[in-house]
């Protein structure tokens, strides 16, 4: 098994179709395949082995795709780095990864010159030691795909999550390929489909949900560098894009758009990841376009766990478990609990991790028993076996002894017309443990009046899960994915926020 066979299958059934376009250059999955093959055959060549660590850090692009293939293909491990890490931030990656060799943008040279004595061997970029075209200029015309084992693993993910240092997460050919495969099914993916991508590839939603799975089912990839609202709607009127994948702030700009019916296109389906979309974007979504957004539920130490349908598709749930994953909701004891009771999501399944690289205390304490990988989320499930996320347990808000979760608060407050993003979290306070505080953007020519906002929550929820700050921002915080960034709300004090 090896997860580049998915580019080859697509290559030998759809060679002339397009597989990636970007800036009006195409490429189709035989040249795909092809460029990828070269890759392989000159890594080879230059001593790289299977199990070899082997670096990529550098925005999407057709290049990086070329030589991820490429890696994959000689049975190497592609290590997945962020393109807007700082030099520290890179240093420690790279010292904690410690790849033979990485592919980088020209950017990156100088950080990485200095970490020659990490072990790094070559440096692929223009002015390091040679140039992505030199491979591809130099290799033999063909290469044969390294077999694995389906449990080896074919790529390294870094995630911190939203907290603490970010642990290398080691995911395996056989869960990519069936995360791919689970994505493209549920999606109903076709050759026929074009894909956008402006999410980043170190990214478990841009490398597999969108870039394996689109590649798995031979449809195209539309790149983007990052998103841009101009670009993505003139691409969306005319480029014949079906398949819109982005963050929930993104989807929260375009609704403030009063020109977003006209300029959608073909687009089909719309899908939400990185962090829970509110309700009421996705009915208001839905009642302006008619396209409904679609959910899942995963992390990248697995994904996805569940799918929201395409059909019976219930508002507010990411939907019920994927084939061979299995779900528990679990109390702190690890005692599985019932319907409808909530508790920490547990999963089990081929597209979990094998582990942490290089952390095996990390590892240990992620699982318990038999597989069962602790999620970190609160949940629960309905009578029909609907999932639905509560809250991160790291975001609880424990407030005068009661618990709040703040998604709970933050629902309430995105029904109110003025707002158009908000965070709630626990800011440490005397008196209360924990103070709720709510962050809030308005939309643009609205007026946010704190006092408003609380009568109006003081309707819709408990009176100690109303926040008693409200904090009126210009932008939040957010990661290079569009995650809201808590932790960095919680180091602002209220008084100087805003």
């Amino acid at each position: 098994m090896n997860l580049a066979h998915n580019l080859e299958r697509s290559a030998y059934f759809f060679p002339h179709r397009p597989a990636v376009s970007q800036d009006g250059r195409v490429l189709t999955y035989a040249e795909l395949n092809d460029r990828a093959a070269k890759i392989a055959a000159g890594l080879t060549k230059l001593g790289v082995r299977p199990g070899d660590l082997i670096a990529l850090c550098a925005p999407n692009s057709a290049e990086w795709m070329t030589f991820y293939f490429g890696v994959l293909k000689t049975g190497a491990v592609a290590v997945t780095l962020s393109a807007v890490l700082t030099g520290d931030e890179l240093a420690n990656l790279i010292r904690h990864s410690r790849p033979r060799m990485i592919y980088a943008s020209p950017e990156k040279l100088a950080d990485l010159e200095r970490l020659r004595s990490e072990g790094l061997e070559k440096i692929i970029c223009p002015g390091g030691d040679l140039e992505l075209t030199t491979l591809l200029e130099t290799a033999p015309p063909s290469f044969p795909t390294v077999d694995r084992d389906p449990e080896d693993t074919a790529a390294v993910l870094y995630t911190g999550g939203t907290t603490g240092t970010p642990k290398g997460v080691m995911l395996t050919h056989e869960g990519m390929s069936l995360s791919s495969y689970h994505v493209a099914h549920f999606e109903r993916s076709t050759e026929e489909d074009r894909a956008m991508c402006f999410m980043p590839f170190n990214h478990v939603f841009g490398q597999i949900h969108i870039m394996n799975a689109t590649i798995l089912s031979a449809g195209c990839l539309e790149l983007l560098p990052s998103f841009d609202m101009e670009r993505v709607l003139e691409a969306l009127e005319n480029g014949g894009v079906t398949r819109f994948y982005a963050v929930p702030t993104v989807y929260i700009r375009l609704l403030a758009r009063g020109d977003l019916e006209r300029r959608l296109g073909k687009l089909r389906y719309c899908f939400s990841a990185a962090a829970s979309l509110a309700g009421e974007v996705v009915r208001q979504w839905k009642e302006r376009t008619g396209i409904t957004i679609a959910e899942s539920y995963g992390m990248t130490e697995g994904m996805p766990i569940t799918y929201n349908h395409y059909y019976r598709h219930r508002v507010g749930s990411v939907g019920q478990s994927v084939l061979g994953v299995d779900i528990q909701i679990r109390d702190k004891e690890g005692r599985v609990l019932k319907k409808g009771e909530e508790g920490e999501i547990c999963v089990r399944g081929r597209v979990v991790m094998k582990g942490y690289l290089n952390n095996w205390e990390a590892t240990r304490s992620a699982f318990w028993e038999k597989g069962w990988y602790r999620s970190g989320d609160i949940g629960r499930f309905d009578q029909d076996d609907y999932l639905y996320i509560v809250d991160r347990l790291k975001d609880l808000i424990i407030s005068g002894g009661e618990n709040v979760y703040p998604r709970e608060v933050e629902e309430a407050l995105y029904t109110l017309p003025e707002v158009e993003e908000c965070a709630v979290v626990g800011i440490p306070d005397r008196e209360w443990g924990e103070k709720v505080t709510a962050y809030i953007k308005p939309k643009a020519g609205m007026t946010v009046r704190p006092e408003a906002v609380k009568q109006a929550l003081k309707a819709r929820l408990s009176p100690f899960k109303v926040p008693k700050d409200y904090i009126v921002v210009n932008e939040l915080p957010k990661s290079p994915t569009g995650k809201i960034l808590k932790r960095e709300l919680k180091k602002v004090p209220p008084s100087s926020a805003g």
